[in-house]
């Protein structure tokens, strides 16, 4: 059966690379742009990228890019900044990007990025906070968190703390923490222009407006009910501008309807309509399955076990 699928002959082109792996390359070939511009301009580095970091005065001259261009930018004195975002964003894109699919991905990354970067202007727009910058990626990775945070929101992650003492939480309740971490320098730090303890910079409005899109796409894009239609139904309706265009499937014996009763095919049918659906799932991901597929997989899998 795997001899007979397509990437196991020799002739099968092999699947371009993720786009994971290109974003993670596209934010560390940024920061490295910036480890050289401050090495070659000293101080006036930061001039230098003043028309990628977003700003209150850019939004107000049009640098409408600068909600995107961001992102792809760190502060090279916090080395930790790049290396937590590039860290969570490659573990939480491992479990996602399957899911999701490429697009979606792409989509909610992108999302979560410009809402984070207009939240962060929409409180500095008045008052002293006006002349700062906003730089980093960090408001999408948090996104991503959340999306992750409700699907597997009792998983037990664990994780040595100061590298010793073991510590196990739930995803749901780091994502708690967040919100009210984020909440409180928000109130008490951000809105009043205060500067945390050891002068330590956090937006937490981009945090917020982030976890915010990422919460908004499972509750009303991935988990919607439009036009009456639930999540269960195995189809998850998606703006116009989520949706990958693909022409209308011949009928399949895995595009059964809800409420059919599931016929057993052939074996040699049975083996097909198992690779096409592997194969969709391997490019649009699992959520793009119909339930008459889902249950295909489900039959094909007990067949097996009996074996």
């Amino acid at each position: 059966m795997l001899a007979d699928r397509p990437y196991m002959r020799g002739d099968y082109q092999r699947e371009r690379t993720s786009v994971l792996t290109w974003l993670i390359s596209a934010i560390v070939a940024g920061f490295i742009v910036q480890l050289m511009l401050n090495s070659a301009a000293g101080q006036n580095a930061g001039d230098a990228l003043r028309g990628l970091a977003l700003s209150v005065p850019g939004l107000r001259a049009g640098w409408v890019w600068t909600l995107v261009t961001h992102a792809f930018l760190h502060d090279p004195h916090f080395l930790f900044h790049i290396f937590g975002n590039v860290l969570l964003l490659l573990l939480l894109g491992r479990e996602l990007l399957p899911m999701l699919g490429a697009r979606r991905f792409l989509g909610l990354y992108g999302a979560a990025t410009v809402v984070g970067g207009l939240t962060w202007a929409a409180v500095h727009w008045h008052g002293a906070g006006a002349g700062q910058t906003l730089i980093g990626c960090t408001a999408a990775v948090d996104a991503l968190f959340i999306v992750f945070a409700c699907f597997f929101p009792n998983q037990e992650l664990t994780f040595l703390l100061l590298f010793l003492f073991p510590v196990t939480v739930r995803p749901k309740q780091i994502a708690a923490g967040l919100v009210i971490f984020d909440l409180v320098s928000l109130i008490f730090w951000e809105i009043p222009g205060t500067a945390l303890p050891y002068d330590v910079a956090i937006a937490s409005s981009a945090h917020l407006g982030g976890m915010l899109t990422g919460f908004a796409y499972y509750r009303f894009v991935y988990d919607a009910h439009w036009f009456g239609r639930s999540s269960a139904d195995g189809e998850v309706e998606l703006p116009r501008w989520l949706k990958r265009a693909k022409e209308k499937p011949a009928a399949t014996i895995g595009s059964l309807p809800a409420n059919a009763t599931p016929v057993t095919p052939a074996p040699e049918d049975l083996r097909i309509e198992v690779d096409r659906i592997l194969d969709k799932i391997n490019s649009e991901g699992f959520a793009s399955l119909s339930e008459g597929e889902r249950r295909l997989l489900d039959e094909a899998r007990s067949l097996l076990s009996r074996r």
